[in-house]
């Protein structure tokens, strides 16, 4: 067992402080325990992994916190694990903190034995304390500690227990003594490895082990700090085909499957849990939910609470108040005396006109939307806070393999209830172009963003039931269909699902207020401004006359087609700039009367199958190519529009009134 020494340096200076752990183990807590706020969320060079920067202090001196990604493994198979390990070799730490869930020791060693190869200074953070002694679930934090030869810190990240000792550890981090001995022919090419790199260079056990686990299969090394000129980089292949050829399976296997064997004794000698104990409700309900059964009726009074919340008390009580009293009798009115005192006409109508910044803008981004979106935040931050989520993911994950889709891809899904466009950028995490392409082309075409969503649960709250499962039935079909048949047109193959559940539990108050708080901020940021030019965009198209001429030229379609009144055609225009515009349009519209229940339904349907927005369309240039994002849009704007005129031909035909 060798012991390694810790950096000379007395203080942290300007080398950072990184977390580093598991998914599902409240590293976002501690981040937050430890600094006190987000500073910089930021995406990591060359990719479109988001790493989180802040400010820890540590003995008076203030140094860089870094969050990575939540990762399985140093061996990257992923963006995320790819730059968690690139942090990590580039950033020099002062320390590095690995938050583990204390209910799952045995999953935490296999990363704390990879970071001990890296010979950084450490600290291991066992979180979720008061989970585990709950379920009868005792670590003995002293004795790893002492088989570790690194700190051991036990807390409770959401209510702040511990938090104060592990700030107080970080003033003295240690690297992690403790080594596995692998078999004698690892052992022998790690050593030989070793004596091909610079002394200079940290870490050089992890890096052998990392090719030999099967990271550099081709070329010369892809780890940063560890260019290896051509001939030890030949070298390197040699040894790690030599030693391969001693096992039957995989090197990467065998490696680890050894670490596995450390962790079950390292976990037989310091932790302990009751050989029976009575299931708790948080475990039932967690069980219940991916049921094959009883799963749909928790699914089903999900989504009925939703529409409760967000459709009837955001879209009813508080748009009625803020639209009727806070902007009817004080903002507008005020807003018009204010405007008398401005000597231009054309000033005069672009503030307060009808389609004024103020008068519309404002009106539709924050009287109508906002009220919406907010009650829509809050409950997805309650759903996402209280372990539900990837529960969702799982009962959506069965049908979903009816379109040939790679189980992961119900996370992108998911995840585009609250951003289609950052939802594109997830659809990396699939493992071939087909399922990302697949994916991309179903979050353009049926998925509606958090900000739309939030308007359409608002209009559903003039129908009936059954006007609403008319469309969510359409969507849905049109969902399945599109994907079943793209699913055979595109080439390629669909890979495994799987999916760590992290336990349900009582959302903690402070987790959903931060989470709802920083979507409204993205919210006020990112939408409302769009919601602005969108307004001057038909402002100064109604002034030139093309929105009265691009109204005509779509009335053989909006009015013919789909039965809508002509001024939906401005609506489903401004859409294609923001669709929660768009949808607010129609709100208004229906609101005002103007169209009766059939027309909603259509008009539903049409903007929930239309292009999400301009910058999702870019984003999909982005991450696939121009070529592609001309056909996804070349075939989802005539497709909605289709879809939507045979509905409406079906309902007139049927006398469908609702």
């Amino acid at each position: 067992m060798h012991c390694h020494g810790q950096n000379p340096a007395d203080t942290p200076g300007g080398r950072p402080v990184i977390l580093i752990g598991n998914p599902n183990v409240g590293k976002s807590a501690i981040f937050g325990a430890l600094s006190g706020r987000y500073v910089e969320v930021s995406n990591y060079p060359g990719t479109t992994v988001e790493l989180a920067r802040g400010k820890v202090a540590i003995d008076g001196t203030e140094t860089t916190l870094i969050d990575t990604p939540g990762v399985a493994s140093l061996l990257p198979r992923s963006d995320d694990e790819r730059v968690a390990r690139d942090v990590l070799l580039n950033g020099s730490p002062w320390a590095v903190v690995q938050v583990a869930d204390a209910k799952n020791l045995r999953r935490a060693l296999l990363l704390t034995f990879q970071l001990a190869e890296q010979e950084v200074p450490f600290v291991l953070d066992l979180n979720m304390a008061d989970e585990a002694e709950a379920l009868g679930i005792r670590v003995n934090a002293e004795r790893l500690a002492q088989i570790l030869g690194a700190d051991v810190v036990k807390t409770v990240a959401t209510r702040g227990e511990g938090i104060a000792q592990l700030r107080a550890l970080l003033a003295s981090p240690r690297p992690v003594t403790y080594r596995i001995r692998y078999d004698g022919a690892i052992e022998e090419a790690v050593a030989r490895i070793v004596e091909l790199l610079p002394d200079t260079l940290s870490g050089r056990r992890a890096l052998a082990l990392t090719w030999l686990a099967g990271e550099m299969l081709q070329g010369t090394s892809r780890l940063p700090g560890a260019a290896a000129d051509g001939n030890a980089g030949e070298c390197i292949r040699a040894i790690v085909a030599e030693a391969a050829a001693k096992y039957a399976e995989p090197l990467g296997y065998v490696i680890n499957r050894q670490r596995l064997k450390c962790a079950d004794c390292l976990v037989a000698e310091v932790w302990s849990a009751p050989a029976k104990r009575r299931e708790r409700w948080a475990e039932k309900l967690g069980r219940l939910a991916i049921h094959p059964i009883w799963g749909w009726p928790i699914l089903a009074l999900a989504l009925v609470g939703l529409y409760q919340f967000v459709g009837r008390f955001g879209a009813g009580v508080l748009v009625n108040w803020m639209e009727q009293t806070l902007f009817g009798q004080y903002v507008n009115p005020f807003a018009l005396r204010l405007a008398q005192l401005i000597p231009f006409e054309l000033a005069r109508e672009l503030l307060v006109g009808k389609y004024g910044l103020i008068t519309m803008a404002l009106s539709y981004g924050i009287a109508i939307v906002l009220p919406i979106v907010f009650t829509f935040f809050l409950a997805f931050s309650l759903l996402e806070d209280s372990g539900y989520l990837p529960r969702l993911a799982v009962m959506a994950n069965r049908p979903f393999k009816a379109m040939g889709l790679n189980g992961k891809a119900v996370l992108p899904m998911v995840l585009g209830l609250g951003c289609d466009t950052m939802a594109t950028l997830t659809t990396r995490i699939l493992e071939t172009r087909k399922e990302r392409v697949q994916v991309t082309l179903l979050l353009a075409l049926g998925v509606p963003c958090s900000a739309q969503l939030g308007v359409l649960l608002g209009m559903m709250a003039f129908l009936s039931w059954q006007a609403v499962l008319v469309w969510l039935g359409v969507v849905v079909a049109t969902l399945f269909g599109v994907g079943w048949l793209a699913a055979r047109l595109l080439p390629g193959r669909s890979s495994d699902f799987i999916l760590e559940l992290p336990p349900i539990r009582l959302p903690q108050l402070g987790n959903v207020v931060v989470k709802t708080l920083a979507r409204l901020e993205w919210y006020l940021k990112e939408v409302l401004p769009l919601f602005v030019l969108g307004t001057a965009v038909l402002f100064a198209l109604d002034k030139a006359g093309a929105l009265a001429w691009l109204e005509r030229l779509g009335s053989p379609v909006v009015v013919g087609l789909l039965g809508l009144p002509p001024e939906t055609a401005g609506v489903f225009l401004i859409g294609f700039l923001r669709r929660d515009f768009g949808a607010a349009g129609l709100f208004t519209l229906a609101r005002a009367g103007q169209l009766d229940h059939t027309q909603m339904v259509v008009s539903l349907v049409v903007i929930t199958l239309f292009i999400p927005c301009i910058a999702n369309l870019l984003m999909i240039a982005r991450e696939h190519g121009r070529r592609t994002a001309f056909w996804v849009a070349a075939f989802v704007f005539p497709f909605a529009f289709g879809v939507g005129g045979v509905l409406n031909l079906v309902l007139r035909a049927l006398r469908m009134g609702f």
